[in-house]
């Protein structure tokens, strides 16, 4: 009971946290997909340097077990599936995470956009063998830099994977901080006459 507990505690502060930042605005993320407004995109790339720079680093530390990641498979259905979430996430100006809490704040296109992410995933489901028989869900699981003990190939051998976890990491928070606020200045309505 106490990790579910636990779990709500979490992905209610997560919420917030989107929420809070305007991850849960559809504006504020065409803003950012349209390179207007780069403010939430410097926070997602932050966010996942720290996250990246204090996993991998605990990792080596040995504060972290590694017996709980998980590297998943990369196949042609992962890249066809990134293709289509960032599709949808541009019309939508919606990930699911942001999606589902902005559909927790009450906006009502996202739970429109909540109701037809279920009925994806419920197509999904239901033409499965088809994609599997097509050979879209094969692959091999890898990881940047070699893990020790693991059964993973790694891109790049001869560096430690939590090495390169963390190389990563803080690359992401030295563009988090130079990316510039916008790279496309906003349009601009002519004076009246």
């Amino acid at each position: 009971m106490s990790t579910i507990f636990l779990a709500v505690i979490i992905g209610a502060s997560f919420g917030a946290v989107l929420d809070r930042v305007g991850a849960t605005s559809p504006n504020y993320i065409g803003k950012m997909l349209n390179l207007t407004n780069l403010h939430l995109a410097k926070a997602i790339l932050l966010a996942i340097g720290v996250g990246s720079v204090l996993m991998f680093g605990g990792q080596m530390a040995g504060l972290v077990d590694v017996g709980h990641m998980s590297v998943k498979t990369a196949y042609m259905g992962v890249f066809l599936g990134g293709l289509m979430l960032g599709v949808g996430w541009a019309a939508s100006g919606y990930c699911p995470g942001t999606g589902l809490a902005a559909a927790a704040s009450g906006r009502r296109d996202a739970l429109v956009y909540a109701a037809g992410g279920l009925l994806g995933a419920a197509a999904y489901m239901l033409t499965y063998p088809m994609w599997k028989t097509a050979g879209l869900l094969t692959g091999k699981a890898l990881t940047l830099g070699a893990v020790p003990g693991a059964e993973y190939d790694a891109l790049v051998p001869g560096v430690s994977g939590d090495l390169a976890g963390i190389l990563v990491g803080v690359a992401l928070i030295v563009t988090a901080y130079v990316l510039p606020d916008r790279i496309i200045s906003s349009p601009t309505t002519a004076p009246a006459e």
